[in-house]
């Protein structure tokens, strides 16, 4: 499906969007909630990833696809590997068997896994027989992806020795690491976490836990990217408070620089962001080290003000469900901006007047459809592969033509 953005005509005054749970937090309490039985989730993620890996929780056998789900495939790769009796392929997309797993293939094998490569050494399929995991002491690189010590830090909390992980090179994207500690710590565990070591302690839970999920704020950064690039909006967004365990939360503060102010309505759990004047219209640069899935949205934001930026911490994004940092490249530079990446950084020249009617690739990549998507405040664009959007946030085209967005549907 390809959709046509036209330049909005008629701005709506302050739309409400219902952003529903966090695919970060709900993923995560998925896994805990299989393992801990008396987890309650309200206001879970109603996206892809997270009703693949729901769907995946209620099986012990046979071939479990989990399409593009990166998320799905890590932390279910160390559920299954812990579970006696369970005997699954874990498979994926054309994609998703192109991007790595080794790294946490062989810490879970250093723990007593067995897991098997079914095609290609060091990607999926994987064939998993779970069983009973007898070590307690890991050493994993922490650089490649967070999500990797986040799959054994789940399952480390329900071993009956608890598991110690010590990074062998500091650790990246820190916010989704602390997120899992946090939740861990909500059902009455207790994870030790530094740069050098984690130690997870093994957790008997207490009473039945509930946990209502914060809205998804990854989800959030696209509407900031809209009022950035709008003339003079505002947009409100439910369910949002000021305190958040969510890293990408940062993007409040980061765009304040980029023309945008939040304001909190805690008695309502709601924030509505309103168009300000950017306190620099010329550069912005950013460490995104803990925050890289915000990188997309904050590329396309200045290419559409004008702005040079030049956004590094960014190595994580080359094994994301495209390589990243190659596609913005090559998406900005069909709309006539000028940009150049490394292994770790874009950097994107000042000023392009950006081309008008061209039609932005998605790679598969729900992300690089919807940061793109804010553009349609300056010029007229489509958008192919546009259903990638349900892998994260299912609604957001419904949303997109709530805030004046002026769309039509091609099959």
């Amino acid at each position: 499906m390809e959709i046509s953005l036209d330049k909005v005509l008629v701005p709506i005054d302050t739309p409400e969007l219902m952003i529903c749970g966090s695919k970060s937090e709900t993923n995560r309490l998925l896994i805990l909630q299989a393992m801990f039985p008396g987890i309650v989730l309200k206001n879970i993620s109603r996206c892809d990833d997270s009703a693949v890996m729901a769907t995946a929780l209620t099986q012990r056998s046979g071939v479990i696809d989990i399409g593009h789900a990166g998320t799905a495939m890590r932390f279910l790769t160390a559920y299954f590997a812990s579970q006696e009796g369970v005997e699954v392929v874990l498979t994926g997309s054309e994609r998703m068997q192109q991007r790595p797993i080794a790294i946490l293939v062989e810490a879970l094998r250093s723990l007593g896994a067995d897991i098997d490569y079914t095609n290609q050494e060091g990607y999926p399929p994987l064939a998993i027989k779970g069983c009973k995991i007898n070590k307690s002491h890991v050493r994993i690189s922490g650089r490649v992806s967070s999500q990797y010590l986040t799959a054994l830090i789940l399952m480390g909390s329900k071993l009956p020795q608890g598991l110690t992980l010590d990074i062998a090179d500091g650790l990246t994207s820190l916010p989704y690491l602390k997120m899992t500690q946090t939740l861990i710590e909500g059902i009455g565990g207790k994870v030790d976490l530094t740069q050098e070591r984690i130690v997870v302690h093994p957790l008997t839970p207490g009473s039945i836990k509930e946990f209502t999920i914060g809205s998804d704020w990854s989800s959030a950064s696209y509407w900031y990217g809209f009022i950035a690039l709008s003339q003079d909006s505002k947009i409100r967004m439910s369910y949002y408070q000021g305190e958040s365990i969510q890293g990408d939360a940062a993007v409040a503060k980061i765009y304040e620089a980029l023309g945008v102010s939040t304001h909190y309505h805690e008695d309502q759990r709601c924030i509505e962001l309103h168009k300000v004047s950017p306190a620099d219209t010329t550069f912005v640069a950013l460490d995104l080290s803990d925050t890289p899935d915000l990188a997309q949205t904050i590329a396309v934001t200045c290419a559409g003000l004008g702005m040079a930026c030049h956004l590094r911490g960014l190595h994580t994004l080359k094994i994301k469900e495209t390589d990243r940092l190659a596609a913005l490249k090559t998406e900005l530079e069909k709309l006539g901006a000028v940009v150049a990446i490394t292994d770790d950084a874009l950097i994107l020249e000042p000023g392009t007047q950006l081309r008008e009617d061209q039609c932005i690739d998605t790679y598969h990549d729900h992300r690089m459809a919807m940061a793109f998507a804010p553009l349609v405040q300056k010029i007229s664009l489509g958008i192919n592969e546009a259903q990638v959007v349900t892998k994260s946030y299912p609604d957001f085209w419904d949303d997109l033509a709530k805030a004046g967005g002026q769309i039509t549907f091609h099959n």
